[in-house]
């Protein structure tokens, strides 16, 4: 194809992002090769051959792309994430991290997108707390996007973090309830728990299209089931067991009934650390922040609309009561027993009602609230 001069620099960059978007990235390298012939000094042309490369997992020829946009634009974010990700790939995880901590260094901690980005990338190659980490920035960012929260959840459930895992999880669900990949995660989580009458409160709000993975569509049958003693030809259960053969292909029902008692255990459970892995698109702390002093006794926490509050675990327990307007003319003991009964049904987490530090803990426990001092 002879060159067309009259396309500029962002006309090839625009043009290869449509086919990137598209699936093409054959296409959009042939494209953006064009480009970087007429144009070779366009740095947004490298960048988008290095994320082609690295989406057709040609890691070699991605680290070279992003080296050529790198020695003509040291400090372009874009570039220092995707050239982290692709070292993460080859192994070099010391010159990986260094990428990313330079893009924190240029002030970009704000950029929610970009810290999503990298979280991931730490995320899949196993660096959990590192990951945790660019998930809470990206948190810091953008309080309401409902899959910052989730990675958090995620990154809190593989660091054996249950409540914070809990807490993040439901608050993803607060912002969208119709997230779909939070909520499949948290009745999968609370199932390994043993808590199926909460996990199917979750899954029985999800539907055949939502799941993307066998795990799931298995254990909505499975308690469908058994909480309602439904046979395998139940009309309800057809279109999970069609989704089931169009996730896992064709799947014979007795088979796949053979394969879930064989994974059971004796206590009736089928506990895997490493099931949850399956579940997510994906697929450390905060450093330390200067905080006020605070006098002895009070405490911050979270509740899962995002609202903070601070005092003395008796004044929070009445904050919370009075930022819920149906609750005005109730009496905090009221208001705790109506958020316990919620919270077991939900977590199957038992919130004691004796008083409000016990109140307060126990529904940390169970992801109700988060307790940040």
């Amino acid at each position: 194809m002879k060159p067309d001069r009259f396309l500029s620099s962002d006309d090839y960059d625009e043009r290869a992002h449509q086919l990137y978007n598209e699936g093409r990235f054959d296409d959009a390298l042939d494209l953006l090769l064009e480009g970087t012939q007429l144009y070779p000094n366009a740095v947004e042309l490298h960048v988008g051959m290095a994320y082609a490369y690295l989406a057709r997992e040609d890691y070699a020829w991605a680290r070279q792309s992003f080296e050529k946009a790198l020695a003509l634009d040291p400090d372009h974010e874009d570039t220092l994430a995707g050239h982290g990700e692709v070292l993460l790939k080859l192994g070099d995880r010391q010159r990986a991290l260094g990428a990313f901590d330079r893009i924190l260094s240029l002030g970009f901690r704000e950029d929610h997108e970009l810290m999503l980005q990298v979280g991931r990338a730490l995320f899949r190659e196993g660096l959990i707390a590192a990951a945790q980490q660019f998930f809470e920035y990206a948190v810091a960012a953008e309080p309401d996007c409902p899959e910052a929260a989730a990675c958090v959840g995620y990154a809190c459930h593989r660091l054996n973090d249950d409540s914070g895992a809990l807490y993040w999880l439901r608050r993803a669900l607060q912002i969208d309830p119709q997230y779909s990949e939070s909520r499949i995660y948290l009745a999968n989580m609370l199932y390994d728990r043993s808590e199926t009458e909460a996990a199917m409160h979750h899954l029985h709000q999800t539907v055949p299209e939502d799941h993307f993975d066998e795990l799931g569509i298995w254990r909505y049958i499975e308690l469908k089931k058994t909480l309602y003693r439904l046979p395998d030809d139940d009309p309800e259960l057809r279109p999970w067991f069609a989704r089931l053969g169009e996730v896992s292909g064709e799947v014979d029902p007795v088979d796949q009934i053979l394969a879930e008692v064989e994974a059971t255990q004796s206590d009736g459970t089928t506990r895997d650390p490493a099931q949850l892995e399956l579940f997510g698109t994906l697929l450390t702390e905060l450093q330390a922040m200067q905080k006020r002093p605070v006098s002895a006794g009070t405490h911050t926490i979270a509740t899962l609309t995002g609202r903070t509050f601070r005092g003395t675990w008796e004044e929070l327990l009445e904050q919370m009561k009075n930022a819920e307007r149906e609750w005005a003319g109730a009496t905090t003991y009221e208001f705790m027993l109506d958020l316990a009964r919620r919270g077991a049904a939900e977590t199957g987490v038992v919130i004691p009602t004796t008083d409000p530090e016990a109140f307060i803990r126990g529904s940390a426990a169970a992801g109700v609230v988060r307790i940040i001092q």
